[in-house]
């Protein structure tokens, strides 16, 4: 067994590279072998959003709090609210985020292919993103 204690693993900024604005990220748990699922509440303020990408075994995304938008590559942007439960197929191209006047948090949860649980694209621009 392995508890893992509130505020014992420190936040961190979500890099510019994968994000739009700004994104806290509070890891939860990480996959230790033979497990590969992973999971962090990220915290995206006003406006902040992933880049697209896609995950190899597909993502789970719970909202815990705010108002956010996500959107799948052709879709439309749906919006997500508390309590909501998104769930993005293996390899499907996505974003998700805030929405443009309110913070959104989710708990995102993944799993690792080979030692990777994502593929980041290019960023979501203000155009796609509905701004």
């Amino acid at each position: 067994m392995n508890i893992k204690r509130a505020g014992s693993q420190p936040s961190v900024r979500g890099p510019g590279e994968w994000f739009t604005g700004t994104v806290r990220i509070d890891p939860l748990f990480s996959p230790a072998e033979p497990a590969r699922a992973g999971g962090a509440l990220v915290t995206f303020e006003p406006g902040a959003r992933t880049a697209w990408h896609t995950h190899p075994l597909g993502q789970t995304l719970i909202v815990t709090a705010g108002f956010g938008r996500v959107q799948r590559e052709g879709g439309p942007i749906e919006e997500i609210r508390p309590g909501d439960v998104i769930w993005f197929p293996p390899g499907e191209k996505h974003w998700h985020g805030a929405g443009p006047a309110t913070a959104m948090s989710h708990i995102a949860i993944q799993e690792a292919l080979n030692g990777s649980p994502v593929t980041w694209m290019e960023q979501v621009d203000d155009g796609q993103y509905g701004a």
